[in-house]
C-alpha cells in the first residue's frame, strides 16, 4: 500500500485532478488518504449518496446528495484539497455528472485539488478515459501484514516464534486488511497461540474468503506430477523452473516465469497439469473463472484487475486459467477487448511472482496477440496419450482405486484404447469396476478390456477438428510428450 500511497501523492503533487482508486477497503485507504493529507496540507473532504458531501470537520454541507449539486459546491472550496467520492461509480451513469467533472478538471488541477472516486470496481465512461488515472490498490503486503498480526498478539499478550510469524503472515496474503483481523481474532477467541498449529484456521478462512469472490477459487494442493501419466517434454520444462521463483534465481540472473499455455485435446490432462504445477512447485493454486468474469458484460475488465491483485498479493502462486476461449476471442467486443488488453498489458508487465497456466480447447478463436513470445514464456500442444502413456494413465488410475497394476495385463487394454484420452481411460477403470460390483467380485482384466470396446472416444467422433488442431499446432507450439513414432507402432503425431 505504500507505494500506491506514494504513487497517489505524486499524481496530486503532479496536479492530476481525477483519479479512480479500485478497492473494497474503504477504512484503509481513508486512513492512508487521511496521512496523505496531512503530510501535504490538503484537507479532505468526504461525499456518500446517503449524507451527501461532508466537511473536513465531519459536517454535512446542505442539499448535496446528488453527485450534480456536490461537484457544483467542490467550486466553492478555494483551498487545496482532496474530495474522496465513495462508491461514486454508480453516479458515472449520468452524462450530466461526467460532464461536470470534465469541466472541472482543469479549475482542480489550478487549485492544487483532486477528485478521488474509490469503488470497488471500474466503470469508466468513454468520456472519461483520456482525463481520469486509475490505481489498482494492492491487498495488504506482508510487511503491512505482519503490523496487523503484531497489533493484535501485543493486545492479547501473545508473542509467536519467527517461524510462526512468517508462516502466518505469508498465509494471510491475499485477503482485505478487514478479513485479516478478523481472522486473527477469531484465532485468538479459538483458544489459538498464534503458532504453527493455527496455519490450518488460517487456511480455511483464506478459502472461505476467495470462494466469496465470483471470480476465483482457492484450490487445495492434492496433487502433483506422480498424477499424470506422459507429458515428458512438458515435466522437464517445468522441472527446469522449479526453482526459478527463489531469491537465488533473482541473483542468477534469470526473471521469474511469466507462465504457460496448454492446448490440445479435451480429457488429456491439461487442467490436471494446471493444479500439478502448483503441487509440486507447494505455492497457491488460484483457479480463476472465465464464464463468471465475462457473465457480467460490462465488469469484465474490473473482475480481471480485481484477479490481478489477489493473484498478486499471494505471490509467488499460480493462477489457472481454464478454457481460456471463453472470454477472449478473435471477434471480441469493445468490453472484452479492453479486458483483453488489461491481461496482456499484465501478462507482459507484471514483475511479482504469478505464474499463469492457461489452457484450451479451440486455439484457433483466440487472438493472435495473445499467443505472441512475451506474454507466455511457452506454448505446448497436448496430444492423445501414445502406448506408453496410455499404459501410465492406467497404472495410476488403477492404483488410485485400491488394485495393483502388476494382476493385469494392461497392454492389452493399451492396444485396444487407441486413441482414448486421459479422461476417458479413467472411466474405462471406474466402468470395469462398476461391473466388477454388480456381479459382486473383483476387478479382472477382461473387464477393462469389455470397458474399452464398449466407449466410442471423442477422437473418433470429433476426427476432423482433431487433424486440424493438429495442424494448427504443429508450427506453432511444443509437444507435452515426446515423440515416440519410431519406437511406438501404437500411435503417431499425424495419425
Amino acid at each position: 500500500m505504500s507505494y500506491a500511497l506514494d504513487q497517489l501523492a505524486l499524481l496530486i503533487r503532479s496536479r492530476y485532478a481525477l483519479l479512480y482508486l479500485v478497492t473494497h477497503e474503504e477504512q484503509r485507504v481513508e486512513a492512508h488518504i487521511r496521512t496523505l493529507g496531512a503530510h501535504e496540507g490538503l484537507t479532505i473532504w468526504r461525499w456518500r449518496c446517503t449524507n451527501g458531501l461532508l466537511d473536513p470537520d465531519g459536517e454535512p454541507v446542505p442539499d448535496t446528495a446528488d453527485a450534480g449539486r456536490a461537484l457544483i459546491h467542490v467550486l466553492s472550496v478555494p483551498e487545496p484539497a482532496i474530495f474522496v467520492l465513495q462508491d461514486f461509480h454508480h453516479q458515472l451513469e449520468d452524462p450530466r455528472v461526467v460532464r461536470h467533472m470534465r469541466d472541472l478538471e482543469p479549475i482542480l488541477a489550478a487549485r492544487r485539488q483532486a477528485l478521488l472516486v474509490v469503488a470497488p470496481v471500474l466503470a469508466l465512461p468513454v468520456e472519461l478515459e483520456k482525463d481520469l488515472t486509475i490505481i489498482d490498490v494492492p491487498l495488504p503486503d506482508p510487511h503491512e501484514t505482519g503490523i496487523l498480526l503484531d497489533e493484535i498478539t501485543g493486545r492479547v499478550g501473545i508473542t509467536p516464534n519467527p517461524d510462526a510469524h512468517d508462516k502466518l503472515v505469508r498465509a494471510s496474503l491475499g485477503l482485505t486488511a478487514t478479513e485479516i483481523r478478523r481472522m486473527f481474532h477469531r484465532i485468538h477467541l479459538g483458544g489459538g497461540s498464534f503458532g504453527i498449529e493455527d496455519l490450518p484456521r488460517v487456511i480455511e478462512e483464506k478459502s472461505r474468503a476467495i470462494r466469496a469472490s465470483r471470480y476465483l477459487e482457492f484450490w487445495d494442493l492434492n496433487d502433483d506430477m506422480r498424477s499424470v501419466g506422459g507429458m515428458d517434454n512438458l515435466k522437464q520444462w517445468l522441472d527446469q523452473r522449479a526453482a526459478a521463483f527463489t531469491p537465488r534465481a533473482r541473483e542468477f540472473g534469470l526473471p521469474a516465469p511469466k507462465g504457460l499455455f496448454l492446448l490440445g485435446v479435451q480429457g488429456c490432462g491439461k487442467s490436471l497439469m494446471a493444479k500439478c504445477v502448483a503441487g509440486s512447485w507447494q505455492i497457491p493454486l488460484l483457479r480463476l473463472d472465465m464464464g463468471a468474469v465475462f457473465s457480467v458484460h460490462d465488469q469484465a475488465e474490473s473482475a480481471l484487475r480485481q484477479t490481478m491483485r489477489v493473484a498478486e498479493s499471494m505471490a509467488p502462486a499460480v493462477l489457472w486459467i481454464d478454457e481460456l476461449e471463453k472470454g477472449f476471442s478473435s471477434n471480441a467486443d469493445a468490453n472484452a477487448g479492453r479486458a483483453l488488453g488489461s491481461f496482456l498489458t499484465w501478462m507482459q508487465e507484471k514483475t511479482l511472482p504469478v505464474f499463469v497456466v492457461a489452457t484450451a480447447n479451440e486455439v484457433r478463436a483466440l487472438p493472435p496477440e495473445l499467443l505472441r513470445k512475451g506474454r507466455f514464456d511457452e506454448i505446448f500442444f497436448v496430444d492423445l496419450p501414445n502406448a506408453h502413456e496410455r499404459l501410465a494413465i492406467l497404472d495410476i488410475h488403477t492404483r488410485l482405486r485400491g488394485r495393483d497394476p502388476e494382476h493385469f495385463d494392461l497392454t492389452t487394454v493399451v492396444e485396444e484404447s487407441e486413441r482414448f484420452s486421459g479422461a476417458e481411460l479413467e472411466q474405462v477403470v471406474i466402468s470395469a469396476l462398476f461391473k466388477a460390483f454388480a456381479v459382486e467380485r473383483d476387478l479382472r482384466e477382461e473387464d477393462l478390456v469389455d470397458a474399452v470396446r464398449e466407449t466410442v472416444p471423442l477422437a473418433i467422433t470429433m476426427d476432423d477438428r482433431l487433424k486440424e488442431l493438429r495442424e494448427w499446432a504443429r508450427p506453432r507450439a511444443r509437444r507435452a510428450s515426446e515423440d515416440t513414432r519410431r519406437v511406438d507402432f501404437f500411435g503417431s503425431w499425424g495419425e
